[in-house]
């Protein structure tokens, strides 16, 4: 069956704020300030409402804003115009085009793109074009990349409830690239792989946030009489195969509910049913939901679907399920799945009386408060409806088990209009010229150059270039005459086993790494040092790293000192060496390394070590 897939991929970059000078950090710690308001939908410039808005909107809820003194400014608020657009952060989406092989705007215009879901204080996203018609060399074939746009992200949702949403405004206005995808893509695993491909790009730029959130992908699906759908929210790659293969199997069942459908001869004159209140039905219930909601003041509706019998378990039962639960309803019960849940088959059979069921009829109940459940069941008939057309174009959100749950329908081309407050910023030649010479080297190409370069295996080069230490890794080969395996294996190997012990090496400063490889490489300490002096700055981060050497005493031997040592091991050992000869070599290297605590140089102590045993040897004469 023939697929089309496409995605978006949105990544934060590592500069301040896109439309103020305002870090770009995100904060646990209780808010300063919060700030409640209620959004509106509004009308384009040719009077037309987008239906994902109007939809939003009629939930009801209110917003909370929660924000920071010193990270959130009056533009958050949407107290104050947005500033100029931050260079930094449009340089490098300049060099992501280039790297893409796109065609650079000569002007980049800021549209406001219309949002209501309460994430934007201002009820919409800022967001451009930066350039155009661009691809990615993949091994599965050329891709197209239609659009990179610079956006501002969202506020974070911190909480929710039926009757407002708390947001933290720490996020807002964080600078995103987003990197579109042609529907060329034929498998998730290509789309998984193409995703890989692009975001190593982006992270080879250097001015990326990296962790959880920080970048996450939009998949858009379909297949042979289908329709686009959207996936948003996919935070891992190794999602993506799944949830493809997920909404290619929804869709598939989609396509043929609607054949059934249309072999029953039902069609959307058969699902104008009024919904009826059947409260009387289940005054004595052994069903908990529906009694615990009778107790409350709810009420018991429920509607026809001509013609839905054995359609809704597994296949139009969750749809119709998740389009009740954005109008307000908790869930629904239908006919396929009952008796259970409490509710008997005496209560089923009552039900299809009063509704009049013919034997290929279904049913749905909701138990909610009455507005809710009229609400909800609206929601059902017009996602009925839509299944006598197959499959709908709607936004749908990834679930961490590789599914997907309703979210909106898509929104359309109403909800994009031009933002007034930003001036056009134009893009001369000479800018789009500096941008391609300043686009970054490739992981690939960078990996050749590690290796050739600097004698790294390729395994090793290939870790080193994916790590957020290739460049301290140069910059400390440059300026200090260190072997690059010591420089190499500190970074990615030292690091990471100290992390795992609990030090919080993270912290350390750059420069604070560069002092250690600068005293390894004038002699003042081993590089068996390094471990115990990155866990005592990491632990000080006041003291200075001479007066943390003097406090370890881990300042470097001398030959003369390492031989002292030697031959203090040796003086008591010498039958040992007799017997075992050069085999006594390993084991005394483990007792002088521990003698000498990192204060020499491993191949100075074997030298010394392998001198002393041949004189010890010589005298006995062996």
């Amino acid at each position: 069956m023939t697929m089309k897939i496409g995605f978006e991929i949105h990544q934060q970059l590592e500069t301040r704020k896109l439309f103020c000078a305002c870090p770009s950090l995100l904060r646990e710690e209780d808010a300063d300030f919060k700030i409640e308001r209620r959004l509106r939908p509004t009308q384009s410039e040719l009077g037309e409402t987008d239906m994902a808005a109007m939809l939003e909107f009629m939930k009801g809820r209110s917003f909370v804003y929660e924000g920071y003194r010193n990270t959130t400014c009056l533009v958050e608020a949407d107290e104050e115009p947005p500033h100029s657009p931050n260079d930094e952060a449009v340089e490098i989406a300049l060099q992501m085009a280039a790297l893409l092989h796109a065609r650079i705007v000569d002007e980049i215009q800021f549209m406001r793109k219309l949002v209501i879901d309460g994430s934007n204080t201002s009820g919409f996203q800022r967001t451009t074009i930066v350039a155009m018609d661009g691809y990615v060399e993949t091994e599965g074939g050329r891709i197209g990349i239609p659009t990179i746009c610079l956006e501002e992200e969202a506020a974070r949702k911190i909480r929710e409830d039926d009757r407002a949403v708390t947001y933290r405004l720490d996020r807002l206005g964080i600078p995103l690239i987003e990197i579109a995808t042609a529907p060329d893509i034929r498998s998730g695993e290509q789309a998984r792989d193409v995703a890989l491909k692009i975001g190593e790009m982006l992270r080879a730029t250097g001015r990326v946030k990296r962790g959880i959130g920080t970048i996450r992908q939009d998949v858009n699906i379909s297949i042979e009489g289908g329709a686009r759908v959207e996936v948003k929210g996919v935070q891992e790659l190794n999602q993506i195969p799944a949830i493809v293969d997920g909404e290619v199997a929804r869709q598939k069942r989609l396509l043929e509910a609607k054949m059934e459908l249309e072999r029953r001869g039902i069609g959307e004159e058969e699902l104008g049913a009024m919904v009826q209140d059947l409260t009387e039905v289940f005054r004595v219930t052994g069903s908990k939901v529906i009694g615990r909601k009778m107790e409350e003041g709810g009420c018991v509706l429920a509607v026809r679907l001509k013609g839905f019998r054995g359609l809704l378990k597994g296949n139009l039962g969750p749809e119709l399920a998740q389009y009740a639960r954005t109008a307000g309803a908790k869930g629904i019960f239908h006919l396929d799945e009952l008796p259970s849940y409490g509710i008997s088959q005496g209560e089923v059979d009552g039900v299809s009386r009063t509704l009049c069921l013919g034997p290929e009829d279904a049913f749905v109940l909701v138990a909610e408060e009455r507005r809710a459940a009229e609400r909800a069941l609206q929601a059902v008939i017009q996602r009925a409806r839509m299944a006598l057309r197959g499959v709908p174009e709607e936004t749908r959100v990834a679930q961490e088990d590789g599914s997907t749950t309703y979210m909106r329908p898509l929104p359309g081309a109403s909800r994009m209009y031009p933002e007034t407050d930003i001036p056009p910023v134009a893009v001369a030649e000479e800018r789009k010229a500096r941008a391609r010479a300043a686009a970054p080297e490739l992981f690939e190409a960078k990996a050749g150059r590690f290796a050739r370069d600097y004698g790294l295996g390729p395994e090793l080069a290939s870790q080193l270039v994916r790590s957020d230490h290739s460049d301290l890794f140069e910059a400390a080969l440059k300026k200090f005459n260190l072997p690059p395996a010591v420089v190499a294996n500190t970074l990615l190997g030292t690091l990471k086993d100290l992390r795992r012990g609990g030090v919080a090496v993270d912290k350390l400063p750059r420069e604070a790494l560069l002092e250690i490889f600068g005293a390894v490489a004038r002699g003042e300490a081993a590089k068996e040092a390094i471990p115990d002096l990155l866990t005592a700055m990491a632990r000080s981060p006041a003291k200075g790293l001479g007066e943390i050497m003097v406090g370890m005493g881990v300042t470097s031997m001398g030959e003369g000192e390492v031989a002292e040592v030697v031959r203090r091991v040796l003086q008591g050992r010498a039958d040992f060496v007799r017997e075992k000869g050069s085999g006594a070599l390993k084991p005394l290297m483990g007792v002088v390394m521990k003698e000498v605590r990192g204060r020499a140089d491993g191949e100075l102590v074997n030298k010394v070590l392998k001198r002393e045993m041949k004189r010890v040897l010589e005298e006995k004469g062996i």
